[in-house]
Order: structure tokens, then C-alpha cells, then sequence
């Protein structure tokens, strides 16, 4: 199997004890020896043993520098060669399948065993969303500056869901997200909460609109979205009680914005109809294409009709620290609620999103439910206690993930990152005018461009047929990983740049890569 390009085991200064088990003879775990388990609590038992065990869940604070330390040095290891690591290898995966597929383990296995599993078998076959060559869905490479963050926040354990328990860490995170709302251009009234990523974002943001805009009895609310909104946000109605039927699909324009004449029309004939329009779901960069609807007609439109205005804003919203951003998301700060990503705009890892409302009451009348054995909650508006706004009690400290890089870096650096990945998209998409045979199906909007491989004579079944095998091609070459979708029933293949770690030379590659794949 693919090993990445990773020092050997034995060359790695880490100073937890290496078992004789080594990387060359490893079992899978669940054939290793069990270790002879020391009496606890007796002083002479050494908690790691010779070779490499911890014995005892509860760690002194050298035991637990000695963990850190040995991950640690394989994670150096591990940025350090991602230049040389394929964008993707997920071939012969069931011989990994098999080293984890194994019954619950009743004893210690050595920290060493455990970190060769994972770094040299485990993470190796995946998708490489690291790699400065994945240009595939939204990207962002994940800032290791904010593992640094969850490891300070999930060691020192401490509760921010209600202000009382952790009250500078509460505010720290609270000031996190009023950073956010000032990004977006919310006035003082706005609020927000960090969530897991933008399906629990547009989630809460419906049932925020579901409950200011519709009675108890709702069954009757209409939401609009367009034929290029992700899909969950139709899940996400499904999840607050919406019927299917209840979800309007507006049909777009050439560059795959939604169609305001015709979402306008669908709101006049539902209100003929007694029924009660309440909610538009824009967007602010789709995941197709990167399309900015035109959010300046879509608050008009809300506004006349005393609606909703919820934008979908995970891939481009931050793209308004930007000039150009600013141009292109105009009219973003007229929204009711925006959902962003900061694991897409502001490159942090997976699990990282935001959900900001005009008016942070919306949010507390929502979410918020007293219980006898809860502390008393904050009556100033300024001290926020985030159960009470957003749908989690037991949640962890989120907000450090993005206040520890931020501060860091400056906001600046950010945003001459998202600047860099506007002139790299530019740059991708003039070369790819210069292949014969290459149509640009969508320019880019904010970071992404979709084209295609058309050959003269060729029905659509055998262009999509054609574009699947060209997609293939490309992707062998290792260095770099795109993806495809489907638009109005074409094939069509994406360039997605927003890692914060592809810069012009893994451009050169690919477009290396498809000049190659464009012939064979």
C-alpha cells in the first residue's frame, strides 16, 4: 500500500519509550500482545512502561507532554512532506479496512503502535485535503494553528455555553463572532454562534425564521431557493417540519444566479393561493460554481414582501475582506441571517461554521428554555450564554480556533490570502483558454471555474461519457485532485482554489496535468 513521504519511525525524536513491535514488523492492533498490567496506584509502577505502554488513563503532566511530544513530531513530519504526498489515494483500501475493523480493545496499546497506524497506514488513504494539489470541492488546507487552539481548549476542559462557568472564555468567543458580524456588515444589534459547519447554520436559521415570520400552525410557510442551492438547505427544512412540496426551486440565468423574475412571480401566485411565502434562501457562493446571486434584488425583494432573507454565505462570504469580494457580495449586509464557514473562507479545519442574525433577539426567542437546575442566566445583552441562543448545551470551545490564528496573523494576512486565491482562479482560467478543446461552462465568480472537454460531433451522453474518462486522466497524474458536477445535464469538471497552501506552482501542475489529459 501507499506510504506517505513521512520520516521513518525510528529517526522521530520523541521521547516516548518505542516498543520492539516496529513499523516493520507491526501486527494489526488486534493481534498485538497483551502487556502485563502493573498494580496501580503503587509508586514503583512506572505508568510508561519500557515499551512504550501508558497504563493509567489519568496522566502526570510529563506523561502527557511525552503524548504530545510524539505526536507532535509525526505531525511536523507529516507538513513537511505534503509537498511530495499524492492529492488522493484511496486505491487498494481494503487491506487498511481490515487494521481497524477490530473488537473493543481491553488493553493499553503502545502510543508508538497506535501513531504508526495512523500516520502510516490510516491517513495516507483519503482524500489528501491538505495538499496544496486538492482543488476539489471547497478546500481550505486547515490552519494547524487552530489544532494548536483544541489542544489548549480540550485539555483545559472548560464549559462556554453558559457565560457563568467560563466567563472571559465566553466572552473571548463571543467576541469571535461579533468579529464576524462586523466582517459581514451587521449592525451593533446583530448575534450569532459558532456552530459545526453551515448544514447546522442554515438548520437554525430557518427555525430562527420559522419562528419570526410564521405562526404556530407553520405548514402552510413557503421557502424559495434556486436550482444551485446546496442541498442542505432542503434538508435542513425537512428537518424543521417543512413539507417537500414546501420548498419553491427557482430556476437561473446563464451564470447560474437565481432568477428574481420568476422568484418574484412563485411568491405573488403562493400568496394567491393562501398559502404564506417567508423565507428566500440566497447565495453567496454555490458550491457548483461559485455563483453570487444578486443579493442587492433579493433584499429588495424581501423587503417588499416582508420576508426572510437568509444567505447561504459558506464558501463566499469572507471573500468580502476583499476589495473584489466586496463588489461581487454587494448588498450581503441587508440579510436578516447569514450562515459562513470558517473552515472554507478563513482556511481553518473541518468543523468550523457560523450562523450571524440582524437581530441577536431572533435567535433567543428561538432557542431559549429555562431548567431548575441550569445557573441563572445573563441579563446583559453584552454577556452572551450561547445555550440559550443556539440549539447545543454540552458543546465545546470553538471560539479559540479562530481568535488564536486571527490574532496570530492579523486579519490582513487573511485577507491577502483570499486575494491570492482570486488571481490564482484568474490565472486557471486564462491558461485554460488556451487548450484546444477546453469550454469554460461557468467563469468564475469568486474562486472556481467549470469547464469541459468538447469534441465536434458528440452527442451529450458521449461529451459526459468523454468528460468522466478526462476527469480520470487528470486525476492520475496525483499532484493535484479535481472533482466534477452536473450542469443542465452536462459533465463538467471544477477548479476550486481556496487552500491557503495552493499558491501559482500547483496552478502550473495543473494545468499541466489537463494539457496532458486533453490529447491522450
Amino acid at each position: 500500500m501507499h506510504r506517505c513521504k513521512s520520516a521513518p519511525t525510528a529517526s522521530i525524536p520523541c521521547r516516548c519509550r518505542v516498543s520492539s513491535r516496529n513499523a516493520s514488523t507491526r501486527q494489526p492492533v488486534s493481534d498485538l500482545d497483551e502487556p502485563v498490567q502493573p498494580e496501580r496506584n503503587t509508586p514503583s509502577a512506572d505508568p510508561v512502561s519500557a515499551d512504550g505502554f501508558f497504563r493509567d488513563i489519568e496522566l502526570s503532566g510529563g506523561e502527557f507532554g511525552q503524548l504530545v511530544e510524539c505526536a507532535t513530531a509525526r505531525l511536523v513530519s507529516f507538513l513537511e512532506s505534503l509537498p511530495d504526498q499524492p492529492a488522493r489515494d484511496t486505491e487498494n483500501i481494503e487491506p487498511v479496512l481490515r487494521l481497524v475493523d477490530e473488537p473493543l480493545p481491553s488493553e493499553a496499546v503502545s502510543a508508538n503502535e497506535i501513531l504508526n497506524l495512523l500516520f502510516e497506514d490510516l491517513i495516507p488513504k483519503s482524500f489528501n485535503t491538505t495538499s496544496p494539489g486538492y482543488l476539489s470541492f471547497i478546500p481550505s488546507g486547515g490552519l494547524p494553528q487552530s489544532a494548536v487552539a483544541d489542544l489548549i481548549a480540550g485539555t483545559v476542559n472548560r464549559y462556554v455555553g453558559v457565560w457563568q462557568a467560563a466567563p472571559a472564555l465566553a466572552q473571548l468567543e463571543a467576541t469571535v463572532v461579533r468579529w464576524i458580524c462586523d466582517i459581514v456588515g451587521f449592525p451593533a444589534s446583530a448575534g450569532g454562534f459558532l456552530t459545526t459547519g453551515g448544514s447546522l447554520a442554515n438548520w437554525s436559521a430557518i427555525v430562527t425564521a420559522r419562528r419570526c415570520r410564521l405562526p404556530e400552525d407553520f405548514l402552510k410557510g413557503i421557502i424559495y431557493t434556486s436550482s444551485q442551492t446546496h442541498h442542505s438547505v432542503a434538508k435542513a427544512a425537512m428537518l424543521a417540519g417543512f413539507p417537500e412540496r414546501n420548498v419553491r426551486v427557482i430556476s437561473c440565468d446563464e451564470r447560474f444566479r437565481i432568477n428574481c423574475h420568476e422568484l418574484r412571480e412563485a411568491v405573488e401566485n403562493d400568496r394567491s393561493e393562501g398559502l404564506t411565502p417567508f423565507l428566500i434562501v440566497g447565495n453567496a457562493g454555490t458550491t457548483n460554481t461559485g455563483a453570487v446571486d444578486d443579493l442587492e434584488a433579493l433584499a429588495d425583494l424581501a423587503a417588499a414582501e416582508q420576508l426572510w432573507l437568509h444567505l447561504d454565505a459558506t464558501y463566499g462570504g469572507f471573500f468580502t475582506l476583499t476589495e473584489r469580494g466586496q463588489a461581487i457580495l454587494k448588498g450581503m449586509s441587508r440579510a436578516d441571517s447569514i450562515a459562513l464557514d470558517p473552515h472554507k473562507g478563513l482556511f481553518l479545519p473541518f468543523g468550523n461554521g457560523a450562523l450571524v442574525v440582524r437581530d441577536a433577539k431572533a435567535l433567543s426567542d428561538t432557542h431559549r428554555l429555562d431548567a431548575d437546575y441550569m445557573p441563572a442566566m445573563q441579563q446583559a445583552e453584552a454577556r452572551v450564554d450561547f445555550c440559550n441562543i443556539s440549539p447545543e448545551l454540552s458543546r465545546d470551545f470553538r471560539g479559540l480556533r479562530l481568535w488564536l490564528p486571527i490574532k496570530l496573523h492579523g486579519i490582513d494576512a487573511f485577507r491577502r490570502a483570499l486575494d491570492e486565491k482570486l488571481d490564482l482562479i484568474a490565472m486557471a482560467t486564462a491558461e485554460l483558454k488556451t487548450i484546444d478543446g477546453i469550454e469554460i461552462v461557468a467563469e468564475p465568480q469568486l474562486t472556481t471555474v467549470a469547464f469541459r472537454l468538447n469534441r465536434p460531433g458528440l452527442d451529450e451522453a458521449d461529451l459526459n461519457q468523454l468528460n468522466r474518462e478526462f476527469l480520470d486522466r487528470i486525476n492520475a497524474d496525483k499532484r493535484i485532485m479535481l472533482t466534477s458536477t452536473i450542469l443542465d445535464g452536462r459533465f463538467v469538471l471544477r477548479i476550486c482554489v481556496l487552500s491557503f497552501r495552493t499558491h501559482a506552482k500547483n496552478i502550473d501542475d495543473c494545468m499541466e496535468a489537463i494539457r496532458t489529459a486533453a490529447v491522450d
